[in-house]
């Protein structure tokens, strides 16, 4: 149903994505995620060319519409938008309101428009706030209002940004049980979404946006059970992330130190912690890894969880395969009386062929 190739948008002082490629399918319920900045709305706003993308094409149901010659305005009737901010006419009641696309933009009666109007209020829970106007409805209202205006001129596609991110969280349920019918409808729905509970329940393909495009995309269980790539897995599961790369002893111990120090406190890990953290940190690699010289590139990622408050510090290097246990003794018993679990992997193919995961509670 829909395509994209190599899709890229500039703006001035930002990026949001480079290089976008994904297939669309009919019936297909997408739930787009990934931290902020990475694209996620901007890219629905080029699928219906309210964006115009500044690279690669969008082929909708076999028509490039990124051609100068496709009538973008005949084809955005075939896509419903739904916006954060619901986007309502405040002059216009809420029949009004589902009534005025129908209308004006597909010549249909108004008394089919009102009907037909009054069928999806119905569908939404609301037909008693047809004579209303949007500034007498609820956030949470409103937005089932925004999608039975979206639903008035029978899409192919539905677009939803961020539907409850604007929303009081008691009225977000409302919201996200009319979105969960219309996903069992057999509409095809492209959803960017921060509620990943939601995206996972409702959606069957997940897009992960990030490094300048869809950094990983597959089924729900893929993506939220087992993610193959490292930005993926540490946005799933809520991980604050520090990284140093190490070359020689002449790495500045002292300011890494103090740098560990900050990331916790700012992550509100306990000083007990912390100081496990910074121990396992210079010993692991002033005392083991930097003394061994066929080690030239050293790695580190300290990983804190969110969920659960455990802190792992994962550090990649090269040379031959090394376990932290061959080196030198007493900073390896420091580490162990420390870590709560030490695993060391290694695998000659790779760039850095060994890996250390030390687990810190």
């Amino acid at each position: 149903m829909i395509r994209l190739e190599h899709l890229k948008k500039v703006y001035p002082n930002v990026t949001p994505f480079s290089d976008v490629n994904a297939e669309i399918n009919a019936g297909d319920v997408i739930s787009v995620i990934g931290p902020s900045g990475t694209g996620k709305s901007t890219l629905l706003r080029c699928i219906n060319m309210l964006e115009r993308p500044d690279g690669g094409k969008i082929y909708f149901e076999g028509e490039e519409i990124t051609s100068p010659k496709c009538n973008v305005y005949k084809i955005r009737q075939k896509m419903g938008m739904v916006f954060q901010q619901f986007n309502l006419f405040g002059n216009l009641t809420v029949i009004e309101n589902i009534m005025l696309a129908p209308v004006k933009l597909k010549g249909e009666s108004r008394q089919s428009a009102y009907e037909n109007g009054m069928k999806l209020l119905n569908q939404v829970g609301l037909p008693e706030k047809y004579l209303n106007y949007p500034d007498q409805l609820s956030g949470g209202q409103k937005q089932r209002i925004a999608i039975a205006r979206a639903l008035a001129m029978n899409p192919d596609v539905i677009l939803l940004d961020e539907p409850t991110s604007a929303l009081d969280p008691t009225m977000i349920g409302e919201v996200q049980a009319v979105i969960r019918e219309l996903a069992g409808s057999g509409k095809t729905m492209i959803i960017v979404t921060h509620e990943m509970n939601f995206a996972r329940a409702i959606c069957n393909r997940v897009f992960y946006m990030d490094d300048g495009g869809i950094y990983e995309q597959g089924s729900p269980d893929e993506i939220f059970t087992s993610p193959k790539r490292e930005r993926t897995r540490r946005f799933i599961q809520r991980l604050h992330v520090a990284e140093f790369v190490i070359h020689d002893g002449r790495f500045d111990f002292p300011g890494a130190v103090s740098e560990i120090d900050t990331f916790c406190r700012k992550n509100m890990a306990g000083a007990k912690q912390t100081m496990k953290l910074q121990l396992i940190f210079e010993e692991l690699i002033q005392g083991i890894l930097i003394p061994s010289h066929e080690i030239k590139n050293i790695y580190a990622v300290i990983e804190h969880s969110e969920e659960n408050g455990e802190i792992i510090l994962d550090v990649k290097y090269d040379g031959p395969l090394m376990n932290p246990s061959e080196g030198d003794e007493v900073s390896y018993s420091l580490l162990k009386g420390e870590a709560s679990d030490i695993q060391h992997f290694g695998d000659e193919a790779d760039e850095y062929t060994n890996r250390v995961r030390i687990f810190i509670r």
